[in-house]
């Protein structure tokens, strides 16, 4: 009674030793990492801003430039690979990125706990620091005097998730991207503006008559690259190719060349 058990034992063994490298094999390549499929493919996707000068904008020549862009540049080159730039707002760079349209988010993204759930960072390859801006006449000192008072922000940006927190009496309008918040603060629609300082340094270069200057600042946050999560091979690519552009001297060009500083010797 016991004889067929014992050969169908070992009939099953005997198939799961067939089957198993067969497992084995899929197992190990079911899942190719982000470094080895741009490798491969040749071509380095990367989710820009369009409509954030000077990290990112279309230039005269209607083809894309910044910051952001020669970062991206960089990175492609260090990888020896062709860039692809697809361009994102601050509402859909993250998704992009987790749907796989894109390989890496430069599109001065900030890090918050939040964000660290669900991506990853570089090291940081900007500076930056979000505030509140408005006209002279406008007394504001800190989020508890903006009871009462407009701000424009742009949708899901890392300013306007602090403020709507930090000034919960503050009427907030949101726009869907920063061309809008800046043109709403520009035509009076909102007393002030919630954006990095790069923004309000760009506003100033055009010597509007609404010229923003600083009234405090939400927070400091530098820029960094966003990958998804478990692409370590791809993390460690992009660090060791920002940390020899900061020792080279690279970045601080770039610093010069776009935001007309140098790189901060903290970053």
């Amino acid at each position: 009674m016991t004889q067929p058990i014992v050969r169908r034992s070992r009939r099953a063994w005997l198939a799961a030793l067939l089957v198993s490298p067969a497992l084995a094999c899929f197992a190990g390549t079911a899942h190719a990492d982000a470094l080895d499929n741009i490798t491969k493919s040749g071509t380095l996707k990367v989710a820009v801003p369009e409509d954030y000068p000077p990290f990112g904008s279309v230039g005269p020549d209607m083809k894309p430039q910044g910051y952001d862009i020669d970062t991206a540049a960089l990175l492609a080159k260090s990888m020896h690979v062709k860039l692809e730039l697809v361009p994102v707002n601050s509402a859909n760079r993250i998704p992009y990125l987790q749907t796989n349209k894109v390989d890496l988010v430069i599109s001065s993204l900030g890090k918050t706990p939040d964000r660290e759930k669900v991506i990853d960072f570089s090291t940081a390859y900007a500076p930056y620091y979000q505030g509140v801006f408005g006209p002279a006449d406008i007394k504001v000192n800190g989020p508890a005097d903006l009871t009462g008072k407009t701000v424009g922000a742009t949708r899901g940006a890392l300013e306007e998730v602090a403020l709507t927190q930090m000034a919960p009496n503050a009427t907030i309008k949101r726009f869907e991207d920063n061309n809008a918040t800046i043109a709403a603060f520009l035509s009076g629609q909102v007393q002030l503006i919630a954006a990095g300082n790069i923004v309000a340094a760009a506003i100033l270069a055009k010597n509007p008559p609404r010229r923003p200057e600083p009234k405090f600042v939400i927070k400091n946050s530098s820029c960094f690259v966003g990958l998804n999560k478990g692409e370590a091979p791809l993390l460690q690519k992009v660090d060791a190719a920002i940390a020899t552009a900061k020792q080279d001297g690279t970045l601080n060009a770039m610093s010069k060349k776009w935001f007309g500083a140098a790189l901060p010797s903290s970053l």
